[in-house]
């Protein structure tokens, strides 16, 4: 409890234990509202100084003067700023000097204290507890970016192992057909060998036979024989083994196949302190903050879903075939492509603005900003551009090597999420000036999240929702990247196309194999089949909210229609 907090002030007349509202500054006396009034018609007190008790003068502290002990320290001299008392002010050492009521500089200086003291509360100690808050928001985000990077290089260590698996068997495989190959040679030798040394055997019982002839004609036999003349050895030559030379490694080097932590090079920005003189503005601001908060908390009560789906109207899109993915600019603008890279401006009835031919196909490549401009991606060129209110286009970013097919400008802070493909697949995250600040792709175990993310969103608590088709799922993971569903379909087959959410944070997403648009809640659970071919839906493959809670909805026709689902 502060100081100067109390519960309950008692009146200072003896015997009253009423409430205190009011103090005499020169009795220095609390005192009650009818106290004050008999103190204020007493002949002795009436002319005192009575006001409200938080204006009260603070009593100067009372003591004795340690020169003239029976004399009361009560004066401040200016020349030498030292408190006495009014018999040291005639002393010769303060002679000529000037003298203030040390009761007047106490007073002056209560208020000041109490003007530092409001700054305190009102200021410094609500923006350093803001700051503290931020701080401990940024080890928590410290620490779930630590884990991921953790995670991902345990991933990157267990595909390295893999790889040195498989290269090593395969070396084995080569060099036990070099050892089979070496090893039939030379028992093909061995075994030339063996028939020439039984040749040899063979030869030698001949000779004896010869020694010990039992007739002439054996004899003459021998002598005109050519066997007798002995087969020269056959030649062999030495196998030459495989020589292994041991691979030239180091520790750096397997620390560049698992990739590398670097700290940015980049000095860290200052959190932002509000200066004071913008408090008392901020404070009467708050009002009329915390009044738009209300009243928008209290569409989002009054809303709900309506128990049919209503057709509004629809917009025939001119010089399309289909419509693959719509974006809702302002003031009545829409911009709509097909799927062979036709993006066509419209106004909500239909009239075509302009028209421009890219790259883009089937999935959503484009997407309106906060400012209005549209921004889309070029997957073949590896770039996002933007399309200026006055047509103009300008390359915006570069994507490197990533191929970006999908795209989604956040309705809460104007980031910009990208689904990329290269091999593998992530969404990255760009802050509204197209600085890369945060990469998503793997979850808590190191498995990659998305196959195709070819349309993307955002929900009202910052949730990253991609429709990803080749993996039949809608993935969702936090604003700070951690995996936290995906939803698969409520059949044997799902396959998500365009995605988007609402004021409620409803999740609604096209399914190919159903012909309907789903209606998920925030976490994933399914609601319901919000539009299905019984409605008259013919292969829906976008969706979108605009400001009025409608949805419009992009078909296999030129047609976009427009339906009232909430109330």
């Amino acid at each position: 409890m502060p100081p100067d907090a109390q519960h309950y002030l008692v009146c200072g007349t003896e015997d009253c234990k009423k409430n205190c509202q009011f103090y005499c500054n020169d009795c220095h006396h609390p005192m009650c509202e009818q106290c004050r009034d008999e103190h204020q018609k007493s002949p002795e007190t009436k002319g005192h100084e009575v006001v409200p008790y938080k204006q009260r003068k603070r009593q100067l502290p009372m003591q004795k003067c340690k020169i003239h002990p029976t004399k009361d320290i009560d004066l401040l001299c200016e020349e030498c700023q030292i408190p006495l008392c009014y018999k040291c002010a005639t002393t010769k050492e303060h002679r000529g000097h000037v003298f203030t009521d040390l009761e007047i500089v106490f007073t002056e200086n209560c208020s000041s204290y109490h003007v530092e003291i409001t700054k305190i509360r009102s200021y410094f100690e609500p923006t350093s507890q803001d700051l503290k808050k931020e701080i401990v928001r940024d080890v928590t985000e410290i620490k779930k970016i630590m884990e991921r990077i953790r995670t991902t290089m345990k991933a990157e260590a267990e595909d390295v192992k893999k790889l040195v698996d498989t290269v090593t068997s395969d070396k084995i495989k080569h060099f036990d057909k070099i050892e089979q190959s070496l090893l039939e040679t030379l028992n093909g030798q061995n075994q030339e060998i063996d028939d020439y040394i039984n040749y040899l055997n063979d030869l030698i019982q001949t000779y004896y036979g010869y020694l010990s002839p039992s007739n002439i004609e054996q004899l003459t036999l021998a002598l005109k024989s050519e066997s007798l003349i002995i087969r020269p050895i056959p030649e062999t030559s030495k196998r030459v083994p495989p020589v292994f030379t041991a691979g030239q490694y180091s520790e750096e080097d397997v620390a560049k196949l698992l990739g590398k932590i670097t700290i940015p090079n980049t000095k860290p920005e200052n959190r932002k302190i509000k200066p004071m003189e913008t408090v008392s503005i901020q404070l009467k601001s708050k009002g009329k903050q915390r009044k738009q908060d209300r009243e928008k908390s209290d569409v989002k009560q009054t809303l709900s879903r309506s128990p049919s789906v209503t057709k509004v109207r629809e917009v025939t899109i001119p010089g399309l075939g289909s419509v693959y993915h719509i974006s809702l600019g302002k003031s009545g603008r829409l911009w709509v492509s097909d799927g062979f890279g036709d993006l066509v401006q419209t106004d909500l009835q239909g009239n075509q603005l302009q028209k421009k031919q890219t790259n883009g196909r089937s999935e959503g490549y484009h997407t309106v900003t906060q400012d209005g401009d549209l921004i889309y991606t070029d997957e073949h060129n590896k770039v996002i551009n933007r399309i200026t209110p006055d047509s103009t286009i300008t390359e915006f970013i570069k994507t490197g090597v990533w191929a970006p097919v999908s795209i989604h400008s956040s309705h809460i802070n104007g980031d910009i999420l990208v689904g990329m493909m290269h091999g593998e697949c992530k969404v990255t995250r760009y802050n509204k000036t197209g600085t890369e600040i945060q990469n998503i792709q793997r979850d808590n175990k190191g498995q990659t999240l998305y196959s195709a993310p070819l349309y993307i969103t955002e929900n009202i608590n910052g949730d990253v929702c991609v429709s990803d088709y080749s993996i039949g799922a809608v993935v969702v993971v936090d604003k700070l990247g951690q995996h936290r569903f995906s939803f698969t379909g409520q059949r044997s087959r799902f396959i998500p196309y365009g995605i988007c959410t609402d004021v409620l944070g409803h999740i609604l997403v096209c399914d190919d194999i159903s012909d309907s648009v789903y209606l998920l809640d925030q976490d994933g659970q399914f609601l319901s089949l919000l539009l299905t071919p019984q409605q008259g839906v013919h292969g829906p493959r976008r969706v979108c909210v605009d400001d009025e809670n409608n949805l419009w909805v992009g078909q296999n026709t030129n047609t976009v229609t427009v339906y009232k689902y909430l109330q």
